[in-house]
């Protein structure tokens, strides 16, 4: 599952110190499969040249306004009607005066206003410049059309000096990429909450028992159910790894956090996959001071409350979830002690994976997993990636939902986040 393969994207580079960054969000860009054409002003080549772009995107980048006639029907007009996204990175204070006026004597200019793709633009400048009042009126308008804009962040300035001016870094701008071609995907209108990463349960405040989940799971399912338009909901525990851009966060450090956290977010959640490894036992006393270790090493301990047992209990009374995806990190008896935890907690699917393998489960960014359902069917998964598990996941979802016929449809329309 790769939402930019094959994606036509138009890449707009403007004359600033930051074009240097744009050409490695041009490699993530290419290498992640999409198809690039540059879009540079005169200004632009005096930090960076054509011949660099046109080496990373395999396409001769776009220097010259009439350059888009060779060979072409209106050049700009056919290809600003190929793209699937304009990304306009670094956009100058100049270029965005331009644009707001709707002034078109440049090959990014002309092919904005002939574009009927999302707008993705970041900007840098001086921070002067990006505060100056004229710039805030521009800026505005752009909004008011559509655009979609990314930063800019604060930081050190080709100037020397420190302040709000500096492009967002390519990786950000690459996940907005993701988000804005996911908006009618096959989830969209879909409201999806997703728990990850391990609970703590403090002893005192400087120890906690805790698990080995490292969250890598539930982010790539937060990442992958957003790349297919869904309204995500990630309630995280600790994790190693950061969430994704694009989706709502609520952190729940502690098994009665998680309780509460998911049953707030019940009455606007369609589909509730459990993918967090919520500790079964606390310690009955929390201390609020460090223990000593001449007070010994008894730990009394007593049972967290049951999320998904509790989340059984109210969805009974107000019908949602639609759907609830557990997972069961197993290692003896993996698949009766899957199918027990799914009949238990009445779970439309479980997601069973050996932890004991060290190339799947805990830390890693591969699993192998088996996923079963209610009627029954238990189907085993090779090794691969976790977006691809991730992938597989949602697609059954999407196929029981379906199949269940239970008040929802694709291509509601999601919102960008």
């Amino acid at each position: 599952m790769n939402i930019l393969a094959e994606k036509t994207i138009l890449l707009g580079v403007t004359g600033g110190i930051a074009a240097y960054k744009t050409v490695d969000l041009c490699s993530k860009l290419t290498q992640a499969g999409a198809n690039v054409r540059v879009l540079m002003t005169q200004s632009a080549q005096k930090f960076v040249t054509a011949l660099t772009f046109g080496a990373i995107s395999g396409h001769a980048a776009i220097t010259d306004l009439w350059q888009l006639y060779e060979g072409e029907k209106i050049g700009h007009v056919t290809l600003a009607h190929e793209a699937d996204l304009l990304v306009i990175a670094p956009l100058t204070a100049h270029t965005m005066a331009r644009m707001a006026q709707g002034l078109a004597n440049d090959p990014i200019t002309a092919t904005y206003l002939s574009a009927t793709a999302p707008l993705l633009v970041a900007p840098a400048m001086e921070t002067h410049m990006w505060e100056h009042p004229a710039t805030q009126a521009n800026l505005k308008i752009l909004k008011e059309r559509g655009a979609v804009v990314i930063g800019p962040e604060s930081g050190r300035l080709a100037s020397g000096a420190s302040g709000m001016g500096r492009m967002a870094e390519p990786a950000t701008i690459l996940e907005y990429c993701r988000i804005l071609l996911a908006r009618e995907g096959p989830l969209s209108g879909l409201r999806i909450t997703i728990t990850s990463g391990g609970t703590r349960e403090w002893v005192d405040p400087v120890r906690f028992m805790g698990n080995r989940a490292s969250g890598k799971m539930g982010v790539a399912l937060a990442r992958v159910a957003r790349d297919l338009g869904a309204q995500v909901t990630l309630i995280h525990a600790a994790m190693s790894v950061p969430p994704p851009i694009g989706v709502n966060l609520v952190e729940a450090i502690r098994a009665e956090d998680m309780l509460h956290a998911v049953l707030d977010h019940l009455p606007e959640t369609d589909v509730l996959i459990s993918a967090a490894a919520i500790a079964d036992f606390r310690p009955k006393v929390t201390h609020e001071a460090k223990l000593k270790k001449e007070a010994g090493t008894k730990i009394e301990l007593e049972r967290t409350p049951d999320v998904l047992k509790a989340v059984g209990e109210r969805r009974k009374e107000i019908g949602k979830p639609l759907l609830v995806v557990g997972f069961a990190a197993e290692t003896t008896d993996l698949l009766a002690n899957a199918r027990r935890k799914m009949a238990r907690k009445n779970l439309e699917m479980i997601v069973l994976n050996d932890v004991t393998a060290k190339d799947a489960g805990f830390g890693v960014d591969t699993n192998r997993v088996t996923i079963l359902t209610r009627d029954g069917a238990a189907e085993a998964l090779p090794l691969m990636d976790k977006e691809d598990v991730a992938f597989q996941i949602l697609h059954r979802v999407r196929g029981l939902l379906g199949a269940a016929s239970i008040g929802w449809s694709p291509g509601k329309g999601s919102v960008l986040p």
